[in-house]
């Protein structure tokens, strides 16, 4: 049996049916939830028969092709499993285009619904042309980039790496395009270059008064900037330790999962249209995570702390989902709250920010002492970080350096001790052994 009930956020279906389209609706219309498939009424799971595969392709076509606006980047298909029994959570976001609408049937009551307690009613056509008044005209995929000659040749290798097939379609299947045609913002963001300053900050103090460190990770694909910031906070991420006869106990200054969650969250849901990218800033005893953009006036901070909230930028969400660096939708909020108290975020008019403590207290910093290194072998090392299989050739395309010089660095990292290759040539991986 499931942890929920049937609600204003949870359907249950024993299986797939023809309303299907309109369940999603009402909750892409109202303010988001979960559809259980294989769960009877009572919330008992029964499982479900048959090719659970095949049933995967159809919920995400029947979605994708048959609800008008866009659904793009506002919902995720979950296989679950209990006692043996697969089921299926379909999780919904609330959409920015409301309303949604059967595709075919136009904006009318037969075809917009929304969530009302447990069940669906049709919108009345008064709703509908309130919302239709109201919707958002600001999103990034309608302002025009400022630059037009743009090139995604960093894009284009990250999907290669995850298996995609790039086509002449690529850009447009990304939602790139204004409807006339043009890079659009989000093209921008996720361009080679661009103007997007993206910083990481670090303070000798509890204050910002005495900066040590200032780098700029920006002025590129915000998804490079993305794995960028990530390896810094990584390699920051020092071991301390304490000694309790007869263990020793190791510990990270923090939750590198949980951290990883903000950092993602901060850029995919961050208010873009202003041009003021996030913060990372570490003191001497926290590290500090600044979004531009409050939550959603739609959303309360209750609603957002239990992981239900509006995808500001839908389309990045898209990209970042490709690419492994998001999961399931919503689940960020979730995943750092099993390590952090729900005082770590604060909320403002224009801003929200997380705030993680140190693991210092009682503990002797652990480090390992590391030669100068160039920065290539710097750029080697956190690649390999983000991605352990990497290639010898991807890391010649993604540096623009050839194979030899790649060759080089790797045996100069490898002498110095500082990583490691396991496994076979093909299969295999590589170990960064920097503490």
């Amino acid at each position: 049996m499931i942890d929920v009930i049937e609600d204003v956020r949870n359907e249950f279906k024993v299986k797939l049916t023809d309303k299907f389209e309109e369940e999603v609706i009402s909750f892409l219309n109202t303010n988001g939830g979960n559809i259980y498939l294989g769960v009877n009424d009572k919330g008992d799971i029964v499982g479900i028969n048959g090719n659970i595969d095949l049933l995967q392709r159809t919920i995400k076509d029947r979605i994708k092709d048959n609800i008008m606006p866009s659904t793009l980047g506002l919902y995720d298909v979950v296989v679950l499993e209990e006692n043996n029994k697969k089921y299926i959570k379909i999780i919904i976001a609330r959409g920015s285009d409301d309303p949604y609408y059967i595709k075919g049937m136009g904006m009318t009551p037969d075809s917009c619904f929304i969530r009302v307690g447990s069940s669906i009613q049709s919108m009345p056509y008064d709703m509908i042309n309130n919302r239709i008044n109201k919707r958002t005209r600001t999103s990034l995929r309608n302002i025009v980039s400022p630059k037009q000659d743009l090139t995604f040749s960093q894009l284009k290798i990250y999907y290669e790496e995850k298996g995609f097939n790039i086509n002449n379609n690529f850009l447009k299947q990304l939602d790139l395009y204004t409807d006339d045609g043009k890079f659009n913002y989000n093209a921008y963001l996720l361009a080679d270059n661009n103007t997007i300053s993206i910083r990481f900050g670090k303070y000798e103090g509890t204050n910002a008064a005495d900066l040590i460190e200032n780098e700029d990770f920006g002025n590129c694909s915000i998804v490079k900037a993305t794995k960028n910031i990530l390896n810094k906070i990584e390699i920051e991420n020092k071991i301390f330790t304490k000694i309790e006869y007869p263990e020793r106990k190791e510990i990270r200054m923090y939750d590198f999962a949980a951290v990883r969650e903000a950092v993602v969250n901060a850029i995919v849901h961050n208010d873009w249209s202003n041009e003021y990218a996030p913060k990372f800033e570490m003191f001497s005893d926290r590290l500090v995570i600044s979004s531009n953009g409050g939550i959603q006036s739609s959303t309360t901070k209750e609603e957002f702390l239990e992981g239900y909230s509006l995808p500001k930028n839908k389309e990045l969400m898209k990209v970042f989902n490709d690419l492994d660096l998001v999961e399931q939708m919503g689940t960020g909020i979730i995943r750092i709250l099993q390590s952090y108290d729900k005082k770590s975020f604060e909320f403002f008019p224009n801003f929200i920010r997380v705030t993680f403590p140190f693991n210092k207290d009682k503990f002797r910093e652990e480090t390992k002492e590391i030669s100068e290194l160039t920065e290539t072998q710097k750029s080697i090392i956190n690649l390999m970080l983000d991605s352990p299989t990497i290639t010898q050739e991807t890391l010649s395309k993604l540096l623009a350096i050839n194979i030899r010089t790649v060759q080089r660095n790797i045996k100069t990292l490898i002498e110095k001790g500082l990583i490691e290759r396991t496994g076979a040539t093909k299969k295999g991986k590589w170990i960064v052994k920097n503490g």
